[in-house]
């Protein structure tokens, strides 16, 4: 990895050090966005006073680290997706913005920063996710844990969704930590389909991620699942309803489906750009093969317009069960 000195003159804001084990590859063209990707410029007061609270509170947000084309949107309704355990990551898979290298230790107080933050925020609905941190025997499950419980403690009236990594190198346990926490969602992106993970996921497994979700219903049938894929990185439409039903197995409640933008020519080249009827083909599939809730649109992200979604959610779960 790097020496001291190096990690000291690292700047994440420069591609080559955000990102070192791409430095060296081809650079791929970055083809022009269509006019249904385009999204206004970040600004306006409710945008100006989330990035202080975040700013104060010294927390990182994937809004800002993964580069997201919704930040402008949620900042300004004060909606922000908290990125717990740092802001680099220990795997580097091709398709991500966020910087990866040798993370620092974990801060034991940010769980209550968050906490407060979201108490701050006023926020119905938080969603919490994180880096993958291979250098930590749990995976950070402990911190996970430990943050859905302050949060609860100083926000109780908030639902907690969070967004984990995938656990594969982590100790046995971990996820049973994080379940015992009781967050209202569990989130986990299989992120693509199997065949191209090799060239987009290369640190993950594609059935290890499917049982992690499925091992969340049965440890806590009552806790709502949720996954996510992208799409424009090479996969087919056999493919992709192939991962719809390899979800459906798993008892995967909510299924989101984005397009994959490519953040530097340094990541993985964008296939093609899926066009809005295409996303509504694949919405129309995915309700017709179980999933309660389906949000497939080309800027759809994992916790876009979350706190709307956990609601109707919840919704149908309840009508489904005759209790609506």
């Amino acid at each position: 990895m790097w020496g001291r000195t190096e990690d000291i003159m690292r700047d994440l804001k420069i591609p080559a050090s955000r990102h070192p084990e791409k430095a060296h590859r081809p650079d791929n063209a970055q083809p022009k966005k269509p006019d249904w990707i385009r999204v206004k410029a970040p600004g306006g007061q409710g945008y100006a006073d989330t990035h202080r609270i975040m700013r104060e509170h010294k927390l990182s947000t994937v809004c800002e680290e993964a580069g997201c084309p919704n930040v402008g949107e949620c900042w300004s309704q004060g909606h922000a997706t908290m990125m717990i355990m740092g802001e680099i990551c220990t795997r580097g898979c091709t398709f991500c913005n966020v910087a990866t290298g040798r993370p620092d230790a974990l801060d034991v107080f940010e769980p209550g920063r968050v906490a407060d933050a979201v108490k701050k925020l006023g926020l119905n609905h938080v969603v919490i996710t994180s880096v993958d941190r291979d250098d930590v025997d749990d995976g950070g499950a402990e911190h996970f844990a430990m943050t859905i419980r302050a949060v609860r403690k100083q926000a109780p009236g908030t639902t907690i969704e969070i967004l984990t990594p995938d656990f594969l190198k982590s100790s046995p346990g971990a996820l049973e930590t994080v379940v015992e926490a009781k967050p209202d969602v569990f989130n986990h992106n299989l992120e693509t389909v199997p065949g191209l993970y090799p060239s987009v996921r290369p640190g993950a497994r594609y059935f290890h991620s499917l049982r992690l979700l499925q091992r969340v219903k049965e440890l806590d049938p009552s806790m709502f699942t949720k996954s996510g894929i992208m799409v424009g990185l090479g996969e087919d439409r056999q493919g992709v309803m192939q991962v719809m039903d390899d979800m459906r197995a798993a008892d995967i409640d909510f299924l989101t489906i984005g397009q994959y933008l490519q953040p530097t020519p340094k990541h993985h080249a964008v296939d093609r750009f899926v066009t809005p009827d295409e996303f509504k083909s694949y919405e129309k599939a995915a309700y017709g093969k179980g999933f309660l809730m389906v949000s497939a649109t080309p800027l759809t992200r994992s916790s876009y317009h979350a706190g709307d979604d956990f609601a109707r959610l919840r919704d149908a779960r309840n009508a489904k069960l005759g209790l609506a």
